[in-house]
């Protein structure tokens, strides 16, 4: 008898995906660079296409049926984005041009506005660059000092020394709910619950974690949450900013000039309402449209369907890589059905270079990413000054992890061959 093939997530989506149709050097593409950005689905392509043949106009303040129905569709992709992460209220949700400047919104907003000299934020020493780079800023110019967790021995967030840095002095607590290099993930809602019991403000970089998990923010509780459109099938040019209404309403706007306002006179302003206070001049609509459009996509999937599925690829891709000689995986180990880990592998093979790797791997037709992703204090705790990254997403399969494990084999026969 026969055995039928039982249709995976990804046997199901790869037709929504054109971009994956095509072949790199002669080879079918192999596109493991997801947690750098996501490729995206016709419903997304058509929705932006859509957007500037149909009804492209300026939105909010125009009384025209184009304008009309941009403003819906702009804000209707609000309601998507607050649903997605279970707001409390569409107000909470600010767009931004990305997660960075989301961050750099609250750095600028509320940190410059609230931290004093003496005053501590916690930052661990995997944060990305974007959640480094604003509150170093922020701490020179209000003398707050920055204090980071470090890593346990097993290359996770140590949940114990972030304990022990909290304080009466804990202002803020910034840290990222997945790594984009160890791929662990991060206790949120305790580090939240700790945080809060001291006072502290709690932010959460969540890019690498909303487009593979189910996100609450009200049962995490933190104050802020971060994500970036492009890396959750969306368009790039898009991220998101929520924060709880309140500490919304108490901070000041970012950037001034039209949307923003209220009124304006010769000699002062007043600011428009939430979530519009955040969001001076024109928005990036059709990116907004189409990130809604993404929220969709994913949600018709199912994120818990979409984690489920990811489990099982990690657990078969830390299985094969496990099984190269010399070869150093960075953070944490994942069960057997690859529970305690998110769908991404940053590694190093020993007496060679990842920028090396990724450009031999790359005439294979397989695309994964090397450099140190944003995250070079990480890089420097390591020991490494860099290192190679293959990061999954629901359309990826197990033929594809096979064939990039022949072609890594391959590569490292062939520096080793050269090396003799």
């Amino acid at each position: 008898m026969t055995a039928i093939k039982v249709k995976t997530l990804a046997d199901r989506v790869r037709c929504d995906f054109p971009i994956l149709k095509q072949e790199v050097h002669g080879l079918p593409l192999i596109y493991l660079d997801n947690a750098a950005t996501s490729q995206k689905p016709v419903a997304v392509i058509e929705t932006l296409s859509d957007y500037y043949k149909s009804y492209n106009a300026n939105v909010h303040r125009g009384d025209h049926c184009l304008s009309g129905k941009a403003t819906d569709a702009y804000e209707a992709a609000r309601d998507k984005v607050a649903n997605f992460v279970n707001a409390a209220s569409r107000q909470e949700i600010v767009f931004t041009r990305n997660a960075t400047e989301a961050i750099n919104l609250v750095a600028y907003s509320w940190g410059l506005n609230n931290l004093k000299s003496g005053d501590e934020i916690i930052l661990s020493v995997m944060e990305h660059h974007s959640n480094l780079v604003p509150w170093q800023t922020i701490a020179q110019k209000t003398g707050a000092v920055i204090k980071y967790v470090q890593l346990s021995e097993n290359e996770e967030l140590d949940i114990e020394h972030y304990k022990s840095l909290l304080s009466d002095k804990t202002k803020l607590v910034a840290l990222v709910h997945i790594s984009n290099a160890l791929g662990c993930i991060n206790p949120v809602e305790e580090i939240v619950k700790l945080g809060h019991q001291y006072g502290a403000k709690v932010l959460i970089d969540a890019c690498q974690s909303v487009p593979h998990i189910t996100i609450d923010v009200q049962a995490i509780d933190c104050d802020w949450l971060v994500g970036s459109g492009h890396k959750m099938c969306g368009p790039t040019g898009i991220g998101f900013l929520y924060g709880k209404q309140d500490l919304l309403e108490e901070m000041p706007p970012f950037l001034g000039g039209g949307e923003m306002i209220s009124e304006v006179f010769l000699d002062h302003f007043t600011c428009g309402e939430l979530p519009h206070k955040f969001e001076a001049g024109t928005p990036a609509i059709a990116e907004a449209i189409a990130l809604g459009a993404a929220v969709d996509y994913l949600t018709n999937l199912g994120m818990d369907n979409i984690h489920a599925y990811e489990e099982e690829l990690i657990a078969y891709l830390f299985k094969k890589l496990q099984q190269i000689p010399k070869l150093r995986i960075y953070g944490p180990k994942p069960t057997a059905d690859g529970k305690g880990r998110a769908a991404l592998v940053a590694f190093n093979v020993e007496g060679l270079h990842a920028s090396d790797l990724s450009t031999m791997l790359d005439q294979e037709g397989v695309a994964i990413r090397s450099g140190h992703h944003c995250t070079q204090p990480l890089h420097r705790v390591l020991g490494a000054s860099g290192s190679a990254r293959a990061s999954l997403h629901f359309y990826n399969t197990r033929e594809e992890i096979d064939a990039f494990i022949v072609a890594l084999k391959n590569t490292i026969d062939f520096f080793s061959s050269a090396m003799e």
